[in-house]
Protein backbone atom coordinates (compact mmCIF):
# COMPACT_ATOMS: atom_id res chain seq x y z
CA UNK A 1 0.00 0.00 0.00
CA UNK A 2 2.75 2.49 0.87
CA UNK A 3 4.50 1.67 -2.33
CA UNK A 4 1.91 2.23 -4.55
CA UNK A 5 0.64 5.71 -2.52
CA UNK A 6 4.19 6.93 -3.45
CA UNK A 7 4.24 6.00 -6.80
CA UNK A 8 0.78 7.33 -7.32
CA UNK A 9 1.84 10.55 -5.70
CA UNK A 10 5.47 10.74 -7.72
CA UNK A 11 3.64 10.62 -11.20
CA UNK A 12 1.26 13.10 -10.30
CA UNK A 13 4.26 15.35 -8.73
CA UNK A 14 6.07 14.71 -12.00
CA UNK A 15 3.83 15.61 -14.70
CA UNK A 16 2.37 18.89 -12.85
CA UNK A 17 5.56 19.63 -12.60
CA UNK A 18 6.03 19.43 -16.18
CA UNK A 19 2.88 20.97 -17.15
CA UNK A 20 3.18 23.86 -14.92
CA UNK A 21 6.32 24.90 -16.36
CA UNK A 22 4.09 26.27 -19.84
CA UNK A 23 1.15 28.11 -17.91
CA UNK A 24 3.74 29.92 -15.35
CA UNK A 25 4.90 31.64 -18.84
CA UNK A 26 1.99 31.88 -20.52
CA UNK A 27 -0.55 33.48 -17.64
CA UNK A 28 2.48 36.69 -17.07
CA UNK A 29 3.62 37.15 -20.84
CA UNK A 30 -0.29 37.09 -21.81
CA UNK A 31 -0.54 40.54 -19.83
CA UNK A 32 2.81 41.43 -21.41
CA UNK A 33 1.58 40.78 -25.11
CA UNK A 34 -1.04 42.82 -24.38
CA UNK A 35 1.33 45.91 -22.76
CA UNK A 36 3.04 45.88 -25.81
CA UNK A 37 0.22 45.89 -28.59
CA UNK A 38 -1.21 48.62 -26.12
CA UNK A 39 1.52 50.75 -26.20
CA UNK A 40 1.67 50.56 -30.39
CA UNK A 41 -1.64 51.41 -30.30
CA UNK A 42 -1.30 54.82 -28.61
CA UNK A 43 2.50 55.33 -30.16
CA UNK A 44 1.89 54.20 -33.64
CA UNK A 45 5.74 52.95 -33.00
CA UNK A 46 6.01 49.38 -35.14
CA UNK A 47 8.21 47.70 -32.46
CA UNK A 48 6.05 47.55 -30.23
CA UNK A 49 3.50 45.74 -32.50
CA UNK A 50 6.24 43.40 -34.02
CA UNK A 51 7.14 42.65 -30.27
CA UNK A 52 3.64 41.70 -29.32
CA UNK A 53 3.27 39.00 -32.43
CA UNK A 54 7.38 37.61 -31.56
CA UNK A 55 6.06 37.14 -28.28
CA UNK A 56 2.68 35.72 -29.17
CA UNK A 57 4.58 32.89 -31.03
CA UNK A 58 6.57 32.01 -27.70
CA UNK A 59 3.34 32.03 -26.14
CA UNK A 60 1.49 29.90 -28.91
CA UNK A 61 4.07 27.33 -28.71
CA UNK A 62 4.00 27.28 -24.72
CA UNK A 63 0.46 26.77 -24.72
CA UNK A 64 0.49 23.87 -27.14
CA UNK A 65 2.75 22.25 -24.54
CA UNK A 66 0.51 23.13 -21.60
CA UNK A 67 -2.66 21.17 -23.42
CA UNK A 68 -1.02 18.22 -24.56
CA UNK A 69 0.94 17.99 -21.02
CA UNK A 70 -2.11 19.04 -19.10
CA UNK A 71 -4.34 16.05 -20.44
CA UNK A 72 -2.56 13.04 -18.58
CA UNK A 73 -2.35 14.99 -15.50
CA UNK A 74 -6.10 15.26 -15.05
CA UNK A 75 -7.26 11.34 -16.51
CA UNK A 76 -4.93 10.41 -13.50
CA UNK A 77 -7.91 11.46 -11.48
CA UNK A 78 -9.84 8.38 -12.77
CA UNK A 79 -6.79 6.12 -12.62
CA UNK A 80 -4.86 7.32 -9.96
CA UNK A 81 -7.31 9.06 -7.47
CA UNK A 82 -10.34 7.21 -8.00
CA UNK A 83 -11.54 7.44 -4.40
CA UNK A 84 -10.66 10.99 -4.22
CA UNK A 85 -12.58 11.85 -7.13
CA UNK A 86 -15.62 9.68 -6.06
CA UNK A 87 -15.81 11.47 -2.83
CA UNK A 88 -14.65 14.91 -3.61
CA UNK A 89 -15.96 15.28 -7.67
CA UNK A 90 -19.38 17.00 -6.93
CA UNK A 91 -17.13 19.77 -5.30
CA UNK A 92 -13.65 20.11 -7.52
CA UNK A 93 -15.83 18.78 -10.60
CA UNK A 94 -17.62 22.56 -10.47
CA UNK A 95 -14.38 24.55 -10.64
CA UNK A 96 -12.47 22.20 -12.96
CA UNK A 97 -15.49 21.98 -15.55
CA UNK A 98 -15.73 25.69 -15.74
CA UNK A 99 -11.72 26.18 -16.39
CA UNK A 100 -12.24 23.90 -19.15
CA UNK A 101 -15.66 24.92 -20.87
CA UNK A 102 -14.96 29.17 -19.85
CA UNK A 103 -11.52 29.91 -19.64
CA UNK A 104 -10.05 27.15 -21.90
CA UNK A 105 -11.81 28.24 -24.78
CA UNK A 106 -11.98 31.96 -24.21
CA UNK A 107 -8.03 31.32 -24.23
CA UNK A 108 -7.67 29.07 -26.96
CA UNK A 109 -10.62 30.71 -29.34
CA UNK A 110 -9.29 34.20 -29.77
CA UNK A 111 -5.00 32.66 -29.64
CA UNK A 112 -6.07 31.91 -32.81
CA UNK A 113 -8.02 34.93 -33.77
CA UNK A 114 -4.70 37.07 -32.55
CA UNK A 115 -1.92 35.03 -34.19
CA UNK A 116 -3.90 34.68 -37.77
CA UNK A 117 -6.03 37.24 -37.66
CA UNK A 118 -4.27 40.95 -37.75
CA UNK A 119 -5.11 42.08 -41.26
CA UNK A 120 -8.61 40.97 -41.33
CA UNK A 121 -9.65 42.53 -37.85
CA UNK A 122 -7.65 45.56 -37.92
CA UNK A 123 -5.50 46.64 -34.67
CA UNK A 124 -8.27 47.91 -32.14
CA UNK A 125 -10.07 44.44 -32.86
CA UNK A 126 -6.93 42.38 -32.61
CA UNK A 127 -6.01 44.57 -29.36
CA UNK A 128 -8.95 43.12 -27.78
CA UNK A 129 -8.50 39.71 -29.10
CA UNK A 130 -5.29 39.47 -27.01
CA UNK A 131 -6.81 41.03 -23.70
CA UNK A 132 -9.56 37.97 -24.14
CA UNK A 133 -6.60 35.38 -24.64
CA UNK A 134 -5.01 37.28 -21.19
CA UNK A 135 -8.39 37.22 -19.62
CA UNK A 136 -8.56 33.14 -20.50
CA UNK A 137 -5.59 32.38 -19.39
CA UNK A 138 -5.99 34.56 -15.49
CA UNK A 139 -9.34 33.36 -15.64
CA UNK A 140 -7.97 29.54 -15.73
CA UNK A 141 -6.08 29.94 -13.30
CA UNK A 142 -8.29 31.56 -11.12
CA UNK A 143 -10.58 28.34 -11.28
CA UNK A 144 -7.16 26.41 -11.08
CA UNK A 145 -6.84 27.81 -7.88
CA UNK A 146 -10.36 27.67 -6.48
CA UNK A 147 -10.68 24.09 -6.65
CA UNK A 148 -6.64 23.90 -5.00
CA UNK A 149 -7.43 26.47 -2.24
CA UNK A 150 -10.81 23.99 -1.47
CA UNK A 151 -8.60 21.30 -0.87
CA UNK A 152 -6.27 23.63 1.54
CA UNK A 153 -9.80 25.15 3.30
CA UNK A 154 -12.72 23.58 2.30
CA UNK A 155 -15.70 25.58 2.80
CA UNK A 156 -19.57 25.13 1.81
CA UNK A 157 -19.50 21.96 1.95
CA UNK A 158 -21.19 18.91 3.66
CA UNK A 159 -20.81 15.40 3.73
CA UNK A 160 -23.05 12.80 3.61
CA UNK A 161 -23.32 9.32 5.08
CA UNK A 162 -21.74 7.24 2.09
CA UNK A 163 -18.59 9.64 2.60
CA UNK A 164 -19.07 11.45 -0.60
CA UNK A 165 -18.47 15.65 -0.17
CA UNK A 166 -21.28 17.66 -1.84
CA UNK A 167 -21.37 21.64 -2.22
CA UNK A 168 -24.59 23.20 -0.32
CA UNK A 169 -22.69 27.13 -0.55
CA UNK A 170 -22.04 27.81 -4.44
CA UNK A 171 -20.51 31.00 -3.48
CA UNK A 172 -18.33 29.60 -0.55
CA UNK A 173 -15.92 28.60 -3.21
CA UNK A 174 -15.19 32.01 -4.32
CA UNK A 175 -15.13 33.89 -0.91
CA UNK A 176 -12.83 31.44 0.60
CA UNK A 177 -10.23 33.20 2.23
CA UNK A 178 -7.47 31.11 0.83
CA UNK A 179 -8.34 31.34 -2.45
CA UNK A 180 -7.37 35.60 -2.91
CA UNK A 181 -3.57 35.37 -1.63
CA UNK A 182 -2.97 32.40 -3.41
CA UNK A 183 -4.40 33.49 -6.54
CA UNK A 184 -2.56 37.17 -6.64
CA UNK A 185 0.97 35.29 -5.01
CA UNK A 186 0.87 32.71 -7.90
CA UNK A 187 0.05 35.29 -10.68
CA UNK A 188 2.42 37.61 -9.65
CA UNK A 189 5.02 34.37 -9.50
CA UNK A 190 3.82 34.04 -13.17
CA UNK A 191 4.39 37.56 -14.19
CA UNK A 192 7.82 37.27 -12.80
CA UNK A 193 8.82 34.18 -14.84
CA UNK A 194 7.70 36.34 -18.21
CA UNK A 195 9.64 39.37 -16.79
CA UNK A 196 12.74 37.38 -16.43
CA UNK A 197 12.28 35.51 -20.09
CA UNK A 198 11.59 38.44 -22.11
CA UNK A 199 14.48 40.23 -20.02
CA UNK A 200 16.51 37.40 -20.88
CA UNK A 201 16.17 37.09 -24.46
CA UNK A 202 16.75 40.77 -24.56
CA UNK A 203 20.45 40.63 -22.92
CA UNK A 204 21.03 37.33 -24.97
CA UNK A 205 20.05 40.43 -28.09
CA UNK A 206 22.42 43.10 -26.42
CA UNK A 207 25.25 40.94 -25.57
CA UNK A 208 25.07 39.36 -29.04
CA UNK A 209 24.38 42.11 -30.68
CA UNK A 210 21.66 41.32 -32.68
CA UNK A 211 18.37 42.77 -33.06
CA UNK A 212 19.43 45.76 -30.44
CA UNK A 213 16.28 47.68 -30.91
CA UNK A 214 14.11 44.52 -30.00
CA UNK A 215 17.10 43.82 -27.25
CA UNK A 216 16.93 47.00 -25.43
CA UNK A 217 12.73 47.14 -25.29
CA UNK A 218 12.74 43.48 -24.22
CA UNK A 219 15.25 44.28 -21.21
CA UNK A 220 13.71 47.49 -20.33
CA UNK A 221 9.97 45.68 -20.44
CA UNK A 222 11.09 42.53 -18.39
CA UNK A 223 13.44 44.97 -15.48
CA UNK A 224 10.26 47.13 -14.84
CA UNK A 225 7.64 44.12 -14.78
CA UNK A 226 9.76 42.07 -12.74
CA UNK A 227 11.14 44.83 -10.38
CA UNK A 228 6.87 45.68 -9.46
CA UNK A 229 6.19 41.26 -10.02
CA UNK A 230 8.75 40.47 -7.65
CA UNK A 231 8.05 43.11 -4.85
CA UNK A 232 4.48 42.70 -4.89
CA UNK A 233 4.67 38.86 -4.78
CA UNK A 234 7.07 39.08 -1.44
CA UNK A 235 4.36 41.52 -0.11
CA UNK A 236 1.56 41.80 0.44
CA UNK A 237 0.56 38.63 -1.29
CA UNK A 238 3.33 36.53 -0.02
CA UNK A 239 2.79 38.07 3.60
CA UNK A 240 -1.29 37.45 3.42
CA UNK A 241 -0.59 33.96 2.10
CA UNK A 242 2.01 33.01 4.94
CA UNK A 243 -0.47 34.57 7.82
CA UNK A 244 -3.57 31.65 6.41
CA UNK A 245 -0.95 29.13 6.97
CA UNK A 246 -0.30 30.40 10.37
CA UNK A 247 -4.25 30.68 10.69
CA UNK A 248 -5.37 27.69 8.99
CA UNK A 249 -2.69 25.47 8.70
CA UNK A 250 -0.32 26.07 12.01
CA UNK A 251 1.54 22.81 11.68
CA UNK A 252 2.55 23.18 8.25
CA UNK A 253 3.90 27.23 9.56
CA UNK A 254 5.84 25.26 12.17
CA UNK A 255 7.62 22.98 9.28
CA UNK A 256 8.07 25.06 6.92
CA UNK A 257 10.04 27.55 9.44
CA UNK A 258 11.60 24.06 10.98
CA UNK A 259 10.30 25.09 14.55
CA UNK A 260 10.73 21.94 16.44
CA UNK A 261 9.60 23.43 19.66
CA UNK A 262 7.40 26.13 20.42
CA UNK A 263 8.84 29.57 20.52
CA UNK A 264 8.39 31.68 23.31
CA UNK A 265 8.90 35.42 24.17
CA UNK A 266 9.55 36.06 20.33
CA UNK A 267 10.76 33.35 17.16
CA UNK A 268 13.90 34.12 15.16
CA UNK A 269 13.83 33.27 11.73
CA UNK A 270 15.98 31.21 9.98
CA UNK A 271 18.22 32.36 7.29
CA UNK A 272 19.99 28.61 6.48
CA UNK A 273 20.17 26.02 8.90
CA UNK A 274 19.40 21.81 7.72
CA UNK A 275 16.75 20.03 9.26
CA UNK A 276 17.61 17.46 11.77
CA UNK A 277 14.74 14.91 12.07
CA UNK A 278 16.62 12.44 14.60
CA UNK A 279 17.45 15.29 17.23
CA UNK A 280 13.98 17.38 16.25
CA UNK A 281 17.13 20.60 15.75
CA UNK A 282 18.14 22.62 12.75
CA UNK A 283 21.91 21.98 12.07
CA UNK A 284 23.84 24.75 11.47
CA UNK A 285 21.51 27.40 11.46
CA UNK A 286 22.08 30.88 10.63
CA UNK A 287 18.91 32.91 12.43
CA UNK A 288 18.13 36.66 12.66
CA UNK A 289 16.35 36.91 16.40
CA UNK A 290 12.34 37.80 17.01
CA UNK A 291 12.06 38.84 13.44
CA UNK A 292 9.77 35.89 12.57
CA UNK A 293 6.94 37.11 15.55
CA UNK A 294 7.27 40.43 14.28
CA UNK A 295 6.59 39.32 10.11
CA UNK A 296 3.68 37.38 11.46
CA UNK A 297 1.81 39.19 14.46
CA UNK A 298 3.76 42.37 14.19
CA UNK A 299 4.60 42.13 17.74
CA UNK A 300 8.47 41.18 18.89
CA UNK A 301 7.62 38.27 21.36
CA UNK A 302 4.91 37.06 19.85
CA UNK A 303 5.05 32.84 20.80
CA UNK A 304 4.99 30.89 17.40
CA UNK A 305 3.45 27.00 17.69
CA UNK A 306 6.59 24.39 17.29
CA UNK A 307 5.46 20.74 16.10
CA UNK A 308 5.84 19.54 19.16
CA UNK A 309 2.20 21.34 19.78
CA UNK A 310 0.57 19.10 17.57
CA UNK A 311 -0.10 15.62 16.64
CA UNK A 312 2.62 12.92 15.48
CA UNK A 313 0.25 11.77 12.86
CA UNK A 314 -0.74 15.13 11.55
CA UNK A 315 2.97 16.54 10.99
CA UNK A 316 3.65 16.89 7.37
CA UNK A 317 4.92 13.84 5.49
CA UNK A 318 8.27 15.04 4.01
CA UNK A 319 9.04 17.92 6.59
CA UNK A 320 12.67 18.25 5.40
CA UNK A 321 11.49 18.20 1.96
CA UNK A 322 8.63 21.12 2.73
CA UNK A 323 11.46 23.51 4.40
CA UNK A 324 13.64 23.25 1.40
CA UNK A 325 11.29 24.22 -0.71
CA UNK A 326 9.72 27.01 1.02
CA UNK A 327 13.33 28.26 1.94
CA UNK A 328 14.56 28.05 -1.72
CA UNK A 329 11.48 29.55 -2.82
CA UNK A 330 11.87 32.81 -0.38
CA UNK A 331 15.77 33.19 -0.93
CA UNK A 332 15.54 33.17 -4.73
CA UNK A 333 12.69 35.57 -4.49
CA UNK A 334 14.70 38.01 -2.57
CA UNK A 335 17.51 37.51 -5.25
CA UNK A 336 14.90 38.56 -7.77
CA UNK A 337 13.89 41.25 -5.93
CA UNK A 338 18.11 42.70 -5.54
CA UNK A 339 19.00 42.04 -9.00
CA UNK A 340 15.78 43.65 -10.97
CA UNK A 341 16.00 47.21 -8.40
CA UNK A 342 19.68 46.80 -9.29
CA UNK A 343 18.98 46.84 -12.98
CA UNK A 344 16.16 49.22 -12.60
CA UNK A 345 18.91 51.92 -10.88
CA UNK A 346 21.11 50.81 -14.09
CA UNK A 347 17.77 51.69 -16.43
CA UNK A 348 16.96 54.98 -14.80
CA UNK A 349 20.82 55.86 -15.26
CA UNK A 350 20.70 55.19 -18.93
CA UNK A 351 23.54 52.73 -18.29
CA UNK A 352 21.83 49.26 -18.54
CA UNK A 353 22.18 48.22 -21.74
CA UNK A 354 26.04 48.84 -21.58
CA UNK A 355 26.79 46.96 -18.31
CA UNK A 356 27.33 43.39 -19.65
CA UNK A 357 27.69 41.94 -16.00
CA UNK A 358 23.67 42.90 -15.45
CA UNK A 359 22.75 41.70 -18.71
CA UNK A 360 24.87 38.46 -18.14
CA UNK A 361 22.55 38.23 -14.50
CA UNK A 362 19.68 38.53 -16.39
CA UNK A 363 20.24 36.17 -19.36
CA UNK A 364 21.66 33.48 -16.86
CA UNK A 365 18.79 33.90 -14.66
CA UNK A 366 16.00 32.24 -16.73
CA UNK A 367 16.00 29.21 -15.48
CA UNK A 368 15.79 29.83 -11.45
CA UNK A 369 12.31 31.58 -11.73
CA UNK A 370 10.50 28.25 -12.58
CA UNK A 371 12.92 26.99 -9.93
CA UNK A 372 10.84 29.52 -7.41
CA UNK A 373 7.53 28.83 -8.71
CA UNK A 374 8.37 24.87 -8.68
CA UNK A 375 9.22 25.01 -5.47
CA UNK A 376 6.12 27.55 -4.14
CA UNK A 377 4.13 24.60 -5.66
CA UNK A 378 6.21 21.97 -3.69
CA UNK A 379 5.63 24.12 -0.59
CA UNK A 380 1.56 24.02 -0.76
CA UNK A 381 1.27 20.86 -1.76
CA UNK A 382 3.63 19.11 0.83
CA UNK A 383 2.25 21.50 3.20
CA UNK A 384 -1.25 19.73 3.17
CA UNK A 385 0.12 16.05 3.99
CA UNK A 386 -0.70 13.78 4.78
CA UNK A 387 -4.15 15.44 3.66
CA UNK A 388 -5.74 15.72 0.28
CA UNK A 389 -8.49 17.82 1.65
CA UNK A 390 -6.82 19.14 4.91
CA UNK A 391 -8.31 17.87 7.92
CA UNK A 392 -11.10 15.91 6.39
CA UNK A 393 -9.80 13.39 3.76
CA UNK A 394 -6.36 11.72 3.95
CA UNK A 395 -4.12 11.06 1.12
CA UNK A 396 -3.99 7.12 1.62
CA UNK A 397 -7.94 7.10 1.77
CA UNK A 398 -7.89 9.09 -1.78
CA UNK A 399 -5.68 6.29 -3.81
CA UNK A 400 -7.06 3.83 -6.05
CA UNK A 401 -7.25 0.15 -4.44
CA UNK A 402 -7.05 -1.12 -8.02
CA UNK A 403 -3.91 0.33 -9.24
CA UNK A 404 -0.51 -1.46 -8.19
CA UNK A 405 2.61 0.36 -7.46
CA UNK A 406 3.93 -1.99 -10.64
CA UNK A 407 1.50 -0.20 -13.15
CA UNK A 408 2.31 3.49 -11.53
CA UNK A 409 5.64 2.89 -11.56
CA UNK A 410 5.64 1.64 -15.57
CA UNK A 411 3.66 4.68 -16.62
CA UNK A 412 5.67 6.85 -14.91
CA UNK A 413 8.51 5.41 -16.99
CA UNK A 414 6.26 6.24 -19.73
CA UNK A 415 5.80 9.51 -19.26
CA UNK A 416 9.64 10.10 -18.01
CA UNK A 417 10.60 9.46 -21.81
CA UNK A 418 7.92 10.96 -23.84
CA UNK A 419 8.24 14.28 -21.83
CA UNK A 420 12.03 14.40 -22.08
CA UNK A 421 11.28 13.78 -26.11
CA UNK A 422 8.40 17.00 -25.70
CA UNK A 423 10.79 19.31 -23.44
CA UNK A 424 13.76 18.85 -26.28
CA UNK A 425 11.46 19.44 -29.15
CA UNK A 426 10.03 22.51 -26.91
CA UNK A 427 13.74 24.01 -26.44
CA UNK A 428 14.50 23.21 -30.26
CA UNK A 429 11.12 24.75 -31.65
CA UNK A 430 11.78 28.05 -29.29
CA UNK A 431 15.53 28.11 -29.90
CA UNK A 432 13.97 28.23 -33.29
CA UNK A 433 11.84 31.46 -32.82
CA UNK A 434 14.36 33.38 -30.52
CA UNK A 435 17.16 32.98 -33.27
CA UNK A 436 14.86 34.07 -35.82
CA UNK A 437 14.06 36.68 -33.71
CA UNK A 438 11.15 39.95 -34.07
CA UNK A 439 9.95 39.96 -37.74
CA UNK A 440 9.90 43.88 -38.32
CA UNK A 441 6.69 45.19 -40.03
CA UNK A 442 6.57 45.67 -43.76
CA UNK A 443 5.82 49.13 -45.66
Amino acid sequence: MEDMLFYDRMQFAFTITFHYLFPQLTMGLSLMIVYFKWKFLRTKIDKYNDAAKFWMKIFALNFAMGVVTGIPMEFQFGTNWAKFSELTGGIIGQTLAMEGMFSFFLESSFLGLFIFGEKLLGHKLHFVTGFLVFLGSWASGYLIIATHSWMQHPVGYEILENGRFVLNNFGALFSNPWLMPSYLHNQLASLITSSFVVAAIGAFYLLNEKHNEFGKLFVKTGVVFGLVSSVLVAFPTGDWAAKNVVKHQPVTFAAMEGIFETQEGGAEIVLIGQPNMVEKKLDNKIAVPNVLSFLTYQRWDAEIKGLNEFDKKDYPTNIPGLYYAYHIMVGLGTIFIGLMLVAAVQLYRKKLYKTKWILWALMLMLPFPYIANTTGWYTAELGRQPWLVYNLLRTADGASPTVSAGNTLFTLLGFIGLYLLLGLLFLMLAGKIIHKGPELSKH
